[in-house]
């Protein structure tokens, strides 16, 4: 019996070749991280998903079921799903069986996580943009989405709102304050691919000028997409409206391994979060810590960055394939070899691409704002 070839459909496969061209899987954390394509949906012709990509964080059960209905073709999920090795794969648990039904519906899973967050461009250096206010200012006032709920003291628990989070990278913008930045642990050399030779961890900003404190947590709460409350450590004895601020460091994620190395630390640590006692050592050395929630210094980057990259990344990559594999099947049938199916054909001649952010994801804490 011939022995038949089963792969992830050819527009998946477009989908991870355009993600390791943006997001270098070598420039990723081996020494933990889990990154790549974690889950290849075997492609059934007969049933087809369509062109689109959807990007998001967390694969949560949300995620997954928006997936699924959208019928999308692979999900970008920037934290692993499968992170340690598995022995078993059940639908007992509930991660395990988001992937056994993304795969059942023909949705392959890939995931970059650090490979984004050291790349030159990536999530590092939006957190850069975000911080400097590299992004064009807003028409109009934008207003708190504040909803009640029973509770006699709170409101509601609130999240960032995804439609107000500026496209960043903006150099003409007149907010954008005059700043060089540097890389706080660069990538291993040998890691390095031709291109990206400033990739690494950490990114360090340092302002002309020292700029107030407030200016900063103003530009971060616009970039971020105006969560209801930014936490934040200061010195005791200080008052935000006293404090300028010339270098930042920040490092999405848990930031405390980049950010407090060495002797020397920046006048703010901007990152998702860091553990009590971090936050008081830095604080003692007398410097500001703004810790958003973990998922809350990264999610704004697929939406203000990634989503647009990867479209026009992704649409180049699908044409190219496409042309390619359509002339060769003109030149096979023009030799005389088996008539390609119908179905197959069809794959091909479908031009549309479609990279969209999902509207489910988001961090697992909200803030329930008191009302006065």
């Amino acid at each position: 019996m011939a022995l038949t070839t089963t792969t992830c459909s050819p527009f998946t496969q477009a989908v991870v070749s355009s993600m390791r061209r943006l997001y270098p899987e070598a420039l990723a954390d081996k020494s933990f991280d889990n990154t790549g394509l974690l889950l290849e949906a075997p492609f059934e012709p007969t049933r087809r998903q369509k062109n689109s990509v959807l990007l998001a964080i967390d694969l949560t059960t949300a995620v997954a079921n928006e997936a699924i209905k959208r019928q999308d073709s692979a999900v970008v999920a920037y934290h692993p799903i499968i992170f340690r090795g598995l022995k078993s794969i059940t639908l007992d648990d509930t991660q395990q069986r988001s992937l056994l039904r993304l795969a059942q519906h023909g949705i392959s899973v890939y995931s970059p996580h650090t490979a984004v967050d050291t790349v030159p461009g990536g999530m590092a250096d939006w957190l850069c943009d975000v911080v400097t206010g590299t992004y064009p200012s807003f028409k109009d006032e934008l207003k708190p989405s504040i909803k009640e709920c029973s509770s006699k003291l709170y409101s509601a628990p609130t999240y960032p709102q995804p439609q107000s989070i500026p496209t960043t990278g903006s150099s003409s913008t007149s907010q954008q304050l005059p700043h060089t930045r540097s890389t706080i642990n660069p990538s291993p050399p040998a890691s390095i691919p031709e291109g990206f030779e400033s990739a690494g961890a950490g990114r360090l900003v340092t302002f002309n000028e020292a700029q107030p404190l407030t200016t900063l947590i103003d530009h971060i709460g616009r970039g971020v997409g105006l969560q209801a409350g930014i936490p934040i450590a200061i010195p005791q004895g200080r008052s935000v409206d006293d404090i300028r601020i010339r270098t930042v460091g920040m490092c999405p994620g848990s930031g405390s391994g980049v950010l407090l190395r060495g002797s020397d630390i920046p006048d703010l640590l901007f990152t998702g979060e860091m553990s009590h006692h971090e936050a008081l050592a830095a604080t003692e050395r007398g410097s500001v810590v703004i810790s958003l929630s973990h998922s809350n210094s990264e999610r704004g980057y697929i939406r203000a960055v990634m989503q647009r990259k990867l479209q026009d990344e992704l649409s180049q990559r699908w044409e190219s394939d496409r042309q390619a594999a359509l002339q060769a099947i003109k030149d096979t049938a023009k030799q005389g070899g088996a008539t390609p199916s119908a179905v197959g054909e069809e794959v091909y001649e479908d031009a549309s691409v479609e990279v969209s952010v999902s509207d489910a994801d988001r961090d697992p804490y909200g803030i329930m704002i008191w009302r006065s």
